[in-house]
């Protein structure tokens, strides 16, 4: 069923065995799983959640709801930089649209994408709490405020 992931052994497999080991006969395991597997992983491979479905002995269409309903689970790879940029009614209304513009396009990803090399992920955020220094964006934990279209572009220069 998941013989690719048995194949080989490798450090992340051998991680993922000591997390079942973990959470083996407890009841509500499938989030703590899911959560402990994209920290391994970085994200949720298709065959990492069919393994969890067949250790937990639960369908894998429950493990992938699971997955895909909430927003904290990835199903593809991410970027070493996430960038957010809020899109809330403080950043909206002080140019947010056209900071996102330009990063999008600095990048060449849209919302929710990551660039081929890794190296960023993009995503929209309804607010970052810090309205007073409106349009923000974050770069992993780095909150960057009081941004114009170039000054955002700018900024990811810093982050390899």
């Amino acid at each position: 069923m998941v013989s690719s992931l048995y194949d080989t052994v490798d450090e992340k497999q051998q991680a993922m065995e000591k997390v079942f080991e973990k959470y083996r006969g407890i009841k509500g395991a499938l989030i703590p799983l899911l959560q402990q597997a994209q920290d391994i992983y970085g994200y949720l491979p298709k065959e990492v959640m069919q393994w969890i479905s067949s250790e937990l002995d639960i369908p894998f269409s429950k493990t992938f709801g699971v997955a895909t309903f909430y927003h904290q689970f990835h199903l593809s790879p991410r970027g070493r930089n996430i960038v957010r940029l809020c899109q809330g009614t403080a950043c909206h209304v002080r140019g947010a649209p056209k900071v996102f513009e330009a990063v999008s396009r600095k990048l060449g990803i849209g919302d929710n994408e990551t660039t081929e090399d890794l190296r960023y992920t993009l995503e929209t955020v309804r607010c970052l709490g810090a309205c007073a220094l409106a349009p923000v964006m974050m770069v992993n934990n780095t909150t960057h405020g009081r941004l114009t279209p170039d000054t955002a572009a700018s900024i990811l220069d810093k982050y390899e």
